[in-house]
């Protein structure tokens, strides 16, 4: 198979506004490097992590909510610190933590066999140069992602599926599913009562789906205008996101709450927390600081967990998930990859349930 010298491809070329996404068509195609997969990519998916990267979200400078900066980023970044790992960012850098596509070569010590595979990428993987316990790295932060006709991946770290799945759906997965899923499996849900919020976005409708395969009662919260599209995924329960949640569901009545929103509702999670326990966070959309009063935390016996490096079994159960048929993404809509700035404009705009997704232009590759 020939693979072309050239591929478009979106370049970030630094923190900031919508305009820091450049689309290129005379991006040259990676090699893939012992242990590595070249992918041609059939779809990749939005995140809030990509979005946050491209603003300089997760610099300790920046204490706003992810919506005020998502069009034209903030004035008071600090590169030094605004990669999701807490350090300085390499640009150019191809975003794109959500890879769907077929491996069309491998690197050195990878089978052949495996041309022609369809697999997703594991977006949060191990940092192999570094052995130290949670440490890891993002597909799109730390090496170049999806955002383009091609991206190259550990082998290790690319999954064969075998579903009847479209390409699209397939690109849904990976980091919205997997954030949600290490997050379920960090707290070790069961059937239980839990409370996730964000529940229309893609990780919140993700870990509906992922915490009712648990066995879980699960109340979601979201704006009314989703709450029956976040009932039809398997919510017991659709709270307004905006709701007195103590008059809604009593104190003490939750057993986990799963975070991804935040900002300045957060107290009242606490406040339907039963003594002992658990909340997890993996996210923050409505503003990272929080007001804590500790007494609650520690004569609740409360358990926090901060969820982000994900053990290797979390995606295997993903795989395994799709191909038992055991959960089904959600995806709102499609764009072309020229279409980026738009994307993120609409997912920004939050008036959608589930996942967007963006469709590169279709490899032209000669088979001899």
């Amino acid at each position: 198979m020939n693979i072309p010298d050239k591929m478009s491809a979106v370049l970030l070329t630094g923190h900031g506004g919508l305009d820091k996404l450049a689309y290129r068509d005379d991006v040259a195609v990676p090699a893939p490097g012992p242990g590595e997969v070249l992918i041609a990519v059939a779809a990749a998916g939005v995140n809030n992590t990509d979005i946050n990267t491209r603003i300089g979200w997760y610099s300790k400078a920046v204490t706003g909510d992810t919506e005020a900066g998502g069009a034209e980023g903030f004035a008071q970044v600090s590169d030094d610190d605004a990669g999701w790992s807490g350090t300085a960012l390499a640009f150019p850098r191809i975003q794109g933590a959500d890879v769907c596509g077929r491996i069309v070569a491998v690197g050195d010590g990878v089978d052949t066999a495996r041309i022609g595979q369809r697999v997703m990428v594991q977006s949060m993987m191990r940092d192999e140069s570094d052995p130290r316990p949670f440490r890891c790295i993002t597909f799109g932060s730390e090496r170049d992602g999806g955002f383009a006709q091609f991206a190259t991946a550990p082998a290790r770290a690319t999954y064969a599926v075998e579903c009847d799945w479209t390409d699209a759906e397939l690109a849904s997965i990976p980091c919205a599913y997997s954030t949600a899923e290490g997050m379920l499996h960090r707290a070790n849900v069961g059937a239980e009562r839990v409370l996730i919020t964000g529940a229309s976005g893609g990780v919140g409708s993700a870990a509906v789906q992922l915490a009712k395969r648990r066995g879980a009662h699960v109340t979601a919260l979201c704006s009314p205008a989703k709450a029956a599209e976040v009932a039809d995924i398997g919510a017991d329960t659709v709270l307004d996101r905006d709701a007195d949640l103590v008059a809604a569901l009593g104190e003490d009545s939750i057993d986990l709450v799963v975070d991804l929103v935040a900002g300045p509702c957060w107290g009242q999670l606490l406040d339907v927390m039963r003594r002992g326990g658990r909340y997890v966070v993996s996210g923050a959309i409505a503003g990272p600081m929080v007001e804590l009063d500790v007494r609650t935390l520690y004569l609740k016996d409360l358990t926090f967990f901060g969820s982000t490096f994900q053990e290797d079994a979390v995606f295997a159960n993903l795989v395994g998930y799709i191909e038992r048929g055991e959960i089904r993404p959600l995806v709102s809509q499609t764009y072309p990859l020229t279409e980026i700035q738009r994307a993120q404009e609409d997912f920004l705009a939050k008036k959608f349930t589930g996942k967007l997704v963006l469709i590169p232009p279709a490899s032209e590759m000669r088979v001899p």
